[in-house]
Order: structure tokens, then C-alpha cells, then sequence
């Protein structure tokens, strides 16, 4: 509980360091740390000092310090209890990193907030294809925790990157440029983010496969034969892990895309394309985390039709958001069609790729179980008649 703490009081520090433009400049996120850690030993109590002491002599003698006075500090600071030299500079990493966020998993009440009505859909949408009851409490609430933390952990890393692509007017010029909104967080990348929820569903047992007798999923940082990678993909837990990594894909394809817009730069359909039929992967990454934890083998006809549908999802999404999408400068498919073909020819181009879509859902759909197709269909009526947004990213 101590531990956890100091991570929410470092937090709020690198979220002040943000706000007040006094992030570091290289964009590591150590450094980022270290200040935050620093920020809050000048804040505690001492003596008879008052703050305002303090930092006339931070602002006066500070400027003195070098790295010679620095490892002189580190070679008496030795002298007790060791003689290694690099002790004390481990020992205050070592207790710095337990305190930072990518090393322990935590989300906001907002990013639970957003995550309510994906959860709720995703529930009343995809325990259809488990054999599910939504309507019993039992079976919502015993996979409740999973799902909840893992769609709100991954909201947070989805608002974080729209805080990037914030349009912020230019204070040397009247253009609007594209500037980076510093936060404590965003000095991470997407990728480092996502660590800690994929170390967390790993510790739960849903990234373990048992290959074979003793054989174990293989860690995610070792490379392998696209054979092996082939074949890995038949087991869910290197599916999920795939599907997590499509995340870490579609906003980096976000950033590139909406990035060109707002410098009036060309952009390719095949980026359009890849983005909006990565975006539902967090109900893929639900879907599949579903597959683990009934023990069930992943059904590839059912999420190959849900794939379709998704697809089609979002793009409804996408129409229903493309003034909110346009303001706040993130991807809709309508604004990217847009960009390409002429607002003339856009709605044509959509539409074409809609009526194909369709053509594939239908021929999927016959292929179901009737009873999962009616059950299905159902849900999908019931949501055209409540009307508004449905998926998240």
C-alpha cells in the first residue's frame, strides 16, 4: 500500500511537470522520473526551512554542482557499509523504478468510465459465441475483473495518444501546428506502456500456453522463424499477444495519418485501410482473453465474422463521430476518404467498400450456428435501436 502511494504521488508530479512545460527535452522518461523524485525531496519538510529557502539555494549553489562534485558525493557516500562504488547509485534506481508506472499496472476512474459501455457491449455482443448467459450476473461478473481492467488499461494508453495529436495553436505564428502535449506519460512509448498489462495477464496465466509436455510460450523479446511465428499463432496466448501488439500498431498508424493531415501531406488508402480494421482490437484482445479463461479452443469462424462485423462497427462509429474526429484531430475513415478521394467522391468510395464488406458478413453469417445467428442478429437490432457510439477506439 506504501508502495502504491508513492507511485500515485509521483504520478501527480509528472502530470504537474507536464501541465508547467518542465518535462525533459529527450523524451526518455528517466529523466522525467528522476526531476519528479527530486521535485518531491525538495517539497519535504527539513529543519526550520522554508520553501522559499530552499529554493534560492537550489537556484544559487545548484548551479555549482558538476559530475566531478557528483562522484566525489558517490565515493563518500561508499565509504559506509561498501566498497563498491556504484551501490548507492543502484540502490536509488532499483527503489525508483518499483515506484514508476510501467512497473506496476494501475488505471483511472475516467478510463473505467469510458470503458463501461465497451464492457457492456462487448458482454451483450461476444458471450453469445461462449455459450454465455449476459443475463445471468454469475457469468458477467466472474470474468468482470479481467475484462474491465484490461479495456480501461487499454483506453488510458488510447487517450494518451490522442493527447499527442492535439492541434495547438503556434505562440510564434498565426498557423495551427502540430505539437505534443507533454505529459508524464506520453514520454513513454506506446510499446512501454503496454508492458505492464501484458507482465499482469501473464502473471494471471492468460500469455502461458502448455505446448507439448513442459514446453512454455516463449518470451516476447526472443525472435523466431516466420514458421514458428505461423504456428505460435494457432495457440491464444500468442494470438492475444498479437492482437495487444495491433494496438501499439493502429496508434502509431493514427499518429502518422492524422499527423499528415494537419500538414495538408498526401496519405496512402493501405494506411487507411490497416487502421480501421485494426482498430477493434481491443475487442479482439476481449475476445480472445474470453477463449483463456473458459478454456476453450479460439473458434477462427466466429472471429473471422466478427472480424467483418467490426468492421462494419466502426465505420458506422466513424460516420456518427466524423465532427468530433475532425475537431480533435484523430482517425475517422470518413476524414481520411475524405482526404484521398474529394468530399465529392468519398461517400461513393465508403460506400463501395461497405456493400463489399456486407457481402463477406453475409456469407459468414450463413455459415454460423443458426441458433448463435438469431442470437446475434437480435443483439444487433437491439443496438440500431439504442442508437449512438458502440465501440471505443
Amino acid at each position: 500500500m506504501e508502495a502504491l502511494l508513492e507511485l500515485e504521488k509521483v504520478q501527480r508530479v509528472l502530470s504537474l511537470m507536464g501541465s508547467r512545460g518542465l518535462s525533459d527535452s529527450d523524451g526518455s522518461g528517466g529523466g522525467d522520473r528522476f526531476l519528479a523524485h527530486f521535485l518531491l525531496f525538495l517539497a519535504q519538510p527539513f529543519d526550520s526551512l522554508a520553501i522559499e529557502k530552499k529554493v534560492v539555494l537550489i537556484s544559487e549553489l545548484l548551479r555549482e554542482v558538476n559530475s566531478d562534485t557528483l562522484k566525489e558525493v558517490q565515493r563518500l557516500a561508499s565509504l559506509e557499509g561498501t566498497n563498491r562504488e556504484d551501490e548507492p547509485t543502484k540502490k536509488f534506481k532499483t527503489d525508483a523504478e518499483k515506484l514508476t508506472i510501467q512497473d506496476a499496472p494501475m488505471i483511472g476512474f475516467d478510463a473505467m468510465m469510458r470503458a463501461n459501455s465497451t464492457l457492456e457491449d462487448f458482454c451483450r455482443s461476444y458471450f453469445i459465441f461462449h455459450g454465455l448467459d449476459v443475463n445471468r450476473p454469475h457469468s458477467v461478473f466472474k470474468f468482470l475483473p479481467f475484462l474491465s481492467f484490461t479495456e480501461s488499461y487499454i483506453y488510458q494508453l488510447d487517450a494518451s495518444n490522442e493527447d499527442s495529436l492535439l492541434l495547438v495553436p503556434d505562440n510564434n505564428s498565426s498557423s495551427t501546428v502540430l505539437e505534443r502535449k507533454i505529459q508524464g506519460s506520453s514520454q513513454m512509448s506506446l510499446s512501454d506502456m503496454l508492458d505492464p498489462l501484458d507482465n499482469l495477464l501473464q502473471c494471471q496465466g492468460l500469455m502461458t500456453d502448455q505446448l507439448g509436455n513442459s514446453a512454455r510460450c516463449p518470451c516476447k523479446h526472443v525472435k523466431y522463424s516466420p514458421y514458428l511465428i505461423e504456428l505460435a499463432l494457432y495457440f491464444p496466448c500468442f494470438r492475444l499477444r498479437n492482437e495487444l501488439k495491433s494496438g501499439i500498431q493502429y496508434w502509431s498508424l493514427e499518429r502518422k495519418l492524422c499527423q499528415a493531415l494537419s500538414r495538408n501531406d498526401k496519405i496512402s488508402i493501405e494506411d487507411v485501410m490497416e487502421a480501421i480494421h485494426l482498430k477493434s482490437f481491443d475487442y479482439r484482445v476481449l475476445n480472445l482473453m474470453m477463449y483463456r479463461l473458459t478454456g476453450q479452443q479460439v473458434n477462427d469462424l466466429h472471429m473471422e465474422f466478427l472480424s467483418v462485423s467490426e468492421f462494419l462497427v466502426e465505420i458506422c462509429d466513424d460516420l456518427y463521430d466524423y465532427e468530433d474526429d475532425v475537431v480533435n484531430n484523430t482517425f475517422n475513415i470518413l476524414r481520411m476518404f475524405a482526404a484521398i478521394y474529394g468530399p465529392l467522391d468519398a461517400p461513393k468510395m465508403l460506400a463501395k467498400c461497405i456493400g463489399e464488406a456486407e457481402g463477406k458478413y453475409e456469407s459468414f453469417s450463413k455459415k454460423l450456428d443458426p441458433s448463435i445467428s438469431r442470437s446475434y442478429w437480435r443483439r444487433c437490432e437491439e443496438a440500431t435501436k439504442e442508437g449512438g457510439k458502440i465501440s471505443g477506439h
